[in-house]
């Protein structure tokens, strides 16, 4: 679904605890991802640009870091996944929701609860003589 020619890796640090590791070796990735000018379909790039995702920036490219490895493979085939992963999830189209209403028996219910809790309420003032 998404050709590697749109994608661009980055090494970079992690960050966390590692010891000489982490200070001398590149092994994190970052994926940059162009939503715009990428081949995938028009509904599948809008839901993407409308997602509520810190990693989607405001010029419509995705940044995924990943870092949970210490082999720099093993990080860009975790970031690819997660690309696939928010790619397929907006790829899949909500069906829309149909109104229902409740049913007669449980608006009784609900009254009856509601006046229930109101007698309890009312009982918990002060006694007057």
């Amino acid at each position: 679904m998404i050709s590697p020619h749109e994608l661009h890796f980055t090494a970079i640090r992690a960050q966390g605890p590692g010891g000489q590791n982490v200070n001398k070796v590149s092994c994190a990735v970052h994926l940059r991802f162009d939503i715009r000018a990428s081949s995938l379909p028009e509904a599948v790039k809008e839901r993407l640009l409308q997602r509520p995702d810190q990693r989607v920036s405001g010029d419509g490219v995705i940044v995924i870091k990943a870092q949970s490895s210490r082999s720099l493979e093993q990080n860009k085939l975790e970031a690819l996944a997660r690309l696939q992963a928010l790619v397929a999830e907006a790829a899949r189209v909500q069906p829309p929701r149909k109104a229902t209403r409740p049913t007669r028996g449980s608006q009784r219910r609900r009254l009856d609860t509601k006046s229930q809790r109101g007698e309890i309420k009312a009982g918990r003032g002060k006694v007057g003589w």
